[in-house]
């Protein structure tokens, strides 16, 4: 796997695919900033060889060239994170981006437009990402967010540096930690997985059965699986579609000698509302008019168990409706023991948008190994799909 320490940048002009797909406020200003800071050790690596760096980004997904999407709104956050000051150009291919390019000197950074102000980006144009190759000396990919995306930027640019091209460090890290459940993992390997639909997780829950020892199962897809075992849900979420396709999952672990376990009490409530009146009850004994919003007690002590004899854990997805304070306590629980198992030496890494949220709500994202900062490539990756954006660097 070639990286930054393959190289030496020194005169160089790194051109560096970065994922600066920021939240912007209805002033343009940058709400979170931790994409940025998760750029900022490639680039700093690059600066201190005595390099210099063109970054490539997109933002949100403009239609054509629409000026709420520029970059240029960023460049003042680009320089706070980074200490050095950040030119920008209004295109990222053609004579002013080449001019800007040509005319980098060692130590400076150059930021570029949008890149999907063309659609030839997302179409994985060949000849838009030759233009796009011509700016720089070594390709880096630092931007995991879009390595499932084969675009222009992200896959289609590698083949024009034949042997310069390299991942970034956020890129390495990405792929070092997810290949660490998958494939190096010490046992026991524990994997938790949440969120609201089983069908949504399927293709995970087969690629990773035959590499951990324990799955635990929340969230809303514990209802499918309550359901198809017989059990009484009330009003709680359920994918009726899907209650054969839980009992083969329950089979399927079984003669692979997984343990799947499902909770055994949950906190139930008579509305989906914060306000709403709560009881803990037996999971297959939900009344009806109730539904089932967070994992209970009993529930919380099994989980405490298995995370504190486990060695890896995957976090994928919260075991309740934490976003609100009524039904967040099995979720906080669950990032305490990941985090105390973290201490004694075990290696966690969460990923996925909702447990992300989760683990930096409640101030948890110093106390994991590792926290994936790309949703949908770390999804991908973890069904055990080749991501385009890393395959270009390593073909």
């Amino acid at each position: 796997m070639k990286t930054l320490q393959n190289f030496n940048f020194e005169n160089k002009k790194a051109l560096i695919r970065v994922d600066f797909n920021v939240p912007l406020d209805d002033n343009f200003k940058v709400t979170d900033a931790t994409r940025i800071e998760a750029a900022k050790p490639t680039i700093d690596a690059i600066l201190a060889q005595g390099g210099s760096v063109i970054l490539m980004s997109h933002l949100g997904r403009p239609k054509g060239v629409e000026p709420k999407y520029s970059l240029g709104h960023i460049v003042y956050k680009i320089e706070e994170v980074l200490g050095v000051k950040v030119q920008f150009v209004e295109n990222c291919v053609g004579e002013a981006a080449e001019a800007a390019a040509a005319n980098l000197k060692a130590g400076e950074v150059l930021l570029l437009e949008n890149l999907r102000f063309h659609a030839e980006e997302e179409k994985g144009d060949v000849a838009f990402a030759e233009q796009l190759a011509k700016l720089g000396d070594i390709y880096v990919n630092d931007a995991f967010g879009t390595a499932h995306r084969a675009h222009a930027s992200t896959a289609i640019i590698a083949q024009f540096f034949a042997d310069s091209k390299c991942f970034g460090t956020l890129l390495a890290k990405e792929i070092v930690s997810i290949n660490k459940v998958l494939s190096d993992s010490e046992k026991p390997v524990t994997a938790i997985l949440g969120g609201s639909k089983v069908s949504s997780k399927i293709t995970i829950i087969e690629n990773i059965l035959d590499k951990v020892n324990h799955m635990i199962i929340g969230g809303g897809m514990t209802f499918t699986f309550i359901k198809a075992l017989g059990g009484a849900i009330g009003n709680s979420i359920c994918e009726d579609d899907k209650l054969e396709l839980a009992i083969e999952i329950l089979k399927k672990a079984k003669e692979k000698g997984v343990q799947i376990h499902l909770p055994v009490d949950v906190v139930a409530a008579d509305a989906f509302a914060a306000d709403a009146n709560t009881q803990i009850v037996d999971v297959k004994q939900i009344p009806d008019g109730w539904q089932g919003l967070d994992v209970g007690p009993k529930t919380l002590d099994i989980v405490e168990r298995i995370i504190l004899d486990s060695k890896t854990i995957l976090w994928n997805g919260p075991l309740g409706v934490f976003e609100m304070e009524a039904f967040a306590n099995g979720t906080v629980k669950l990032g305490d023991y990941i985090a105390e198992s973290t201490k004694n030496g075990a290696f966690s890494l969460v990923g996925g948008g909702d447990s992300v949220a989760a683990v930096k709500q409640f101030g948890f994202e110093d106390k994991m190994s590792y926290v994936s900062t790309g949703g949908g490539a770390m999804l991908e990756m973890l069904e055990g799909r080749t991501l385009p954006g890393i395959a270009a660097i390593l073909d």
